[in-house]
């Protein structure tokens, strides 16, 4: 490396594969075992936070001894490549590591991935996660030594053939040499997908509560199911279709048009991925929870860390489905139909119905998706002002607001200087997201600015 290039990468300051090191020591190893578990990167010893180069004095045998150190402190063992260039007499020394194929790599005992510009350490989930996508599998692909064949019911597995063949593709197999065939059994013993696919009994592990709600607290109905995945599907729908509302379009023609407090294509979808993308290592059960105006479900298992809900919304990602094979044979059933797009479907059903988008996000160690109805409403009181010319007057105004926005309402009714860095901080969306609702109440005439932007307030009208 020439002391150009080397100034060059120092200019770009520190990043997801680039980080600067003033001196030699355990945070360096940290560093690129970090680099190793993510996509690779380069450590500078002998330059500053502020990107000085401060250089470093080196003793013979100074680089070789962290090479040692290096080795002796990681496992698997990472041995980085060493450049080192000569700045005014001073030394910077350039280590650089490959992302591992095998992994995840540790420093005593701990797991570090890189993030945008810091290390993290990864929580047990995480380093299993790694290590399965390391060998191109996952949880449900592995075998279950506390399950046997006895444990699944075969009339569940014909069903499921024979709505196969009802598609049109035929299947010739018996149920045990159709499990096989679909790498569900391997050496006669159990993946996890054949349990939680085809179990004959109910178990804990693929809980799901059903709450109707009148309110947080106040519950007006449940339910409680813990069968097999394929059949849970149905039976969220009907517990969901049980509580929201229907109304018959009376049209003239020989059939009338019922339409759904909310589209069930899109219910449906989210449905699935909250049963197909579930952490099924968790303690934690999925729940649903049907308010009046909207529907909550939560999902144990949050995104993969290299997704955002940003890139979720733009469609910008590639899919990492948590449990492979339960992905693959739903999309054999048809089920779903394409790893990835199920998100997309659901904004464009509801946006087909006139409903708000729903909201994605993670949340407590989870994931939660909340569809939101025509009712959720907000309505104005008796007001008057100037619109253009002069006018007066008395109205009442209905309008929609999403739940997003009627939180940007109570925070500015609380206080009317707060700025869109501060509610973005406490939203935990992006200024830009704060931006358009911020636009869309100005348009409403639910709020207004008084004075400049900087040195101005919010006053909430409505």
């Amino acid at each position: 490396m020439t002391i150009s290039q080397l100034k060059t990468i120092i200019s770009q300051g520190e990043g997801e594969q680039v980080e600067f090191k003033s001196s030699f020591g355990d945070n360096v190893i940290e560093t690129l075992v970090s680099f190793s578990n993510s996509k690779g990167g380069t450590v500078l010893i002998g330059v500053s936070d502020e990107n000085r180069i401060m250089g470093i004095d080196l003793g013979k045998e100074t680089v070789q001894n962290w090479i040692n150190q290096i080795k002796s402190k990681t496992n698997p063992q990472i041995i980085p490549e060493v450049d080192i260039v000569d700045v005014q007499n001073r030394a910077v020394v350039v280590l650089s590591v490959q992302e591992y194929p095998i992994k995840p790599v540790s420093t005593r005992g701990r797991y570090y991935k890189r993030v945008v510009n810091s290390n993290h350490i990864l929580s047990t989930a995480e380093v299993v996660n790694i290590h399965l996508q390391s060998f191109n599998t996952s949880w449900d692909y592995h075998l279950n030594n506390r399950f046997s064949v006895k444990d699944i019911s075969f009339e569940k597995v014909q069903a499921v053939i024979d709505e196969i063949n009802v598609s049109g593709i035929r299947i010739k197999e018996d149920p045990l040499s159709f499990l096989i065939k679909q790498d569900l059994i391997r050496d006669g013993s159990l993946t996890n997908a054949a349990y939680l696919l085809f179990k004959e009994s109910t178990s804990v592990l693929t809980t799901i509560e059903l709450g109707r709600f009148q309110d947080d607290i106040t519950i007006k109905d449940s339910h409680r199911t813990k069968d097999d995945i394929i059949t849970q599907v149905e039976q969220v729908m009907s517990f969901v279709k049980k509580h929201i509302n229907k109304e018959v379009l009376i049209t003239g023609e020989a059939r009338n048009v019922q339409r759904w407090q909310y589209p069930l294509e899109a219910v449906r979808e989210a449905v699935m991925n909250m049963i197909v993308h579930r952490d099924y290592r968790s303690s934690s059960d999925s729940i649903v929870k049907i308010y009046d105006t909207r529907i909550e479900l939560y999902n144990p298992g949050t995104l993969p860390q290299s997704i955002t809900i940003d890139d979720l919304l733009s469609n910008n990602y590639k899919s990492v489905p948590r449990n492979k094979v339960i992905a693959d044979f739903f999309k054999t059933l048809g089920l779903i139909e394409k790893y990835g797009s199920g998100i997309r479907r659901i904004i464009e059903e509801c946006k087909k119905e006139g409903l708000h988008q729903p909201d994605f996000r993670n949340i407590s160690e989870g994931f939660m998706v909340t569809f939101y109805s025509k009712e959720d409403v907000v309505t104005g009181g008796q007001t008057g002002g100037q619109t253009g010319g002069q006018t007066g007057g008395q109205t009442n105004e209905t309008f929609s607001l999403t739940k997003q926005q009627k939180k940007i309402l109570a925070i500015m009714g609380k206080n009317g200087n707060v700025t869109r860095t501060e509610l973005s901080q406490q939203l935990d969306i992006n200024e830009s997201a704060i931006q358009k609702h911020i636009s869309k109440l100005k348009k409403l005439g639910v709020i207004k600015r008084v004075g400049p932007d900087f040195g101005g307030y919010w006053q909430v009208l409505k």
